[in-house]
């Protein structure tokens, strides 16, 4: 029997021991909170649960795969014995401080994450040497990925974006960060004609119909190159054709599909308000019913917050009120495509003929640069009532349709934002000497490399897992909500862990760690804060069930 195989078989049965103890640990949390209804009476325990449930899926997520890549790749075994470890204890420190909050006897806790073997297998996980060999991989290739895919049409998409990224978009990533300049049209263009807007846009309405998992690798290695200027560039759209395919009319479909493939149209994506933020059920901002030259439709008043590259973009997906009654909730609001002129620069303002104005100015953000998030105001600005997607009162729905896929892009996101930080970190290991020889020869500079691309294998396979149960079902929010939870945390230790080995240089605006350190800070926060997408999504759902 190889070492792979052992160490397959051992994280195997680790896995196993910690799926009972979450699994019961859920189960009691059901009966605390009522199957969810009383989550808000027990916060604290719900995000516990709802993060450990979510580590127990990326456990599953690399064990998967490792033994799918059967030796070609040669860091997975290893990599899924050492995360499984790095579970096994979290998971086991915590049975015993919420032995009864987790509904869990010591009998089974002794059988489960507290006997001889299980422990024995954590001490053998998380072995400084075994870490440290992980790391010392990582600095010959220098920090290069070489993450195995089944599929060969998948290998070349990845091969054809990667190529992309670093030719057209990594020489002017740096640039467009530090003069806080708009994502060039000359990359919109390329990635409009190599076919990167309409990878899961169905074939019948302009685009490629290759997936999610296509998709999500074409957003993480453009997300290497830069997370503003090209990797979040297809994550609007993307959350706007969920929402067309799924309760958009056939003439709505055949009308802004093609053109979002065809990159033809910019989208931008804006549901926050000044007061309102997770909690979108109350949005206020009123779009009341009239007619402007014949033309049936909405005026729009009110303002908005955080909508990212509304400048640039030639359509607006705007969550608005239709029924000024607030105690309808949810049931209010609508979805409306509102159309603009595209803008360059920092500010913004259409004067519509009939009155209608729409103001927009941008924030300023010490990272995330190339895309402008805005804040809006409108007054009275018409938009058609053909733009109503999918009738009075669904809106709130659809955009959480739309969520779920944004979601699952910022898992592409953040694995992509990791890939790069672990590379530059690779790179300067071998290049930076200090007290005689490269940092990377160093045990510590190793065993953090090493925990650094353990995570990032798990936070890549949890978010292609959920790509492709995505694909299976796109109602599931529970598996693209957790990969963004996890993928994202995981990039922010990863970048940040990065920036120290770089040392003073990490803290150099000129090196692009310390670009990637400050873009990471943004990920857990869009798409779903992380308290909300612990509490809302994943523990709603897993307490439901």
């Amino acid at each position: 029997m190889s070492d792979s195989t052992d160490a397959l078989k051992a994280a195997r049965g680790a896995r196993d021991q910690i799926r009972t103890v979450v699994d019961a640990a859920i189960d009691a949390g059901r009966k605390l909170t009522d199957g969810g209804k009383a989550i808000d009476d027990h916060q604290p325990h719900t995000e516990r649960l709802a993060y450990l449930a979510t580590e127990a899926a990326a456990v599953d997520a690399l064990i998967d795969y490792a033994e799918k890549a059967d030796g070609r790749d040669p860091l997975a075994a290893e990599s899924a014995a050492i995360f499984t470890a790095m579970v096994g204890a979290r998971v086991r420190a915590q049975a015993a401080e919420q032995l009864d909050g987790f509904g869990l006897s010591t009998d089974v806790v002794g059988a489960t994450v507290d006997s001889a073997e299980f422990k024995a297998f954590i001490r053998a996980g998380l072995a400084d040497a075994r870490i440290e060999g992980v790391g010392r991989q990582i600095v010959d290739r220098q920090g290069l990925p070489d993450c195995h895919l089944e599929a060969e049409e998948l290998r070349m998409t990845r091969e054809a974006v990667r190529a992309f990224a670093q030719s057209e978009v990594a020489p002017v990533a740096q640039e467009i960060h530090l003069n806080d300049e708009l994502v060039p049209d000359s990359i919109i263009s390329k990635m409009a004609e190599l076919g990167f807007f309409g990878l899961a846009i169905p074939e019948e309405y302009g685009g490629q119909g290759m997936g999610n998992e296509a998709m999500i690798l074409t957003t993480e290695e453009l997300s290497a190159a830069s997370l503003a200027a090209a990797g979040s560039l297809i994550t609007r759209p993307e959350i706007l054709t969920k929402a067309l395919l799924a309760g958009g009319s056939d003439e709505q479909k055949h009308e802004w599909l093609p053109k979002l493939a065809a990159g033809e149209i910019l989208a931008a994506i804006s549901v926050t308000e000044p007061d309102t933020g997770s909690d979108v059920a109350s949005v206020k901002i009123k779009a009341e019913k009239g007619e402007q030259d014949g033309l049936p439709g909405y005026f729009i008043s009110g303002a908005k917050a955080w909508c990212t590259f509304a400048g640039r973009a030639n359509v607006i997906a705007m969550l608005t009120r239709t029924d000024p009654d607030m105690s309808k909730g949810a049931k209010g609001l609508s979805l409306l495509v509102v159309p603009k002129d595209p803008f360059e620069g920092h500010s913004f303002k259409m004067e519509q003929p009939g009155g209608g104005v729409l103001d927009g100015q941008a924030d300023r953000t010490p990272g995330y640069r190339g895309m402008h998030s805005y804040s809006l105001q409108l007054d009275r600005y018409f938009v058609p009532a053909t733009n109503l997607v999918g009738g009075e009162g669904r809106g709130f729905y659809l955009q959480m349709s739309g969520f779920a896929a944004g979601r699952l892009q910022t898992g592409g996101r953040a694995t992509g934002l990791s890939q790069a930080a672990i590379q530059a970190a690779a790179v300067y290991a071998n290049e930076r000497g200090q007290f005689g020889k490269p940092i990377g020869e160093y045990g510590l500079t190793r065993y953090k490399l090493g925990r650094m691309a353990v995570e990032l294998a798990a936070a890549r396979q949890i978010t292609y897992h959920a790509a492709r149960v995505f694909d299976e079902d796109e109602r599931r929010a529970l598996e693209p909500a957790m990969a963004k939870l996890f993928a994202c945390d995981v990039a922010v230790r990863t970048t940040q862990e990065a920036q120290l080995l770089h040392g003073g240089w990490g803290y150099a605006e000129e090196f692009p760690i310390c670009r990637y350190a400050i873009d990471a800070l943004v990920l857990p926060i869009f798409e779903g804060v992380k308290p909300i997408l612990e509490l809302k999504v994943i523990g709603r759902t897993i307490l439901s069930q």
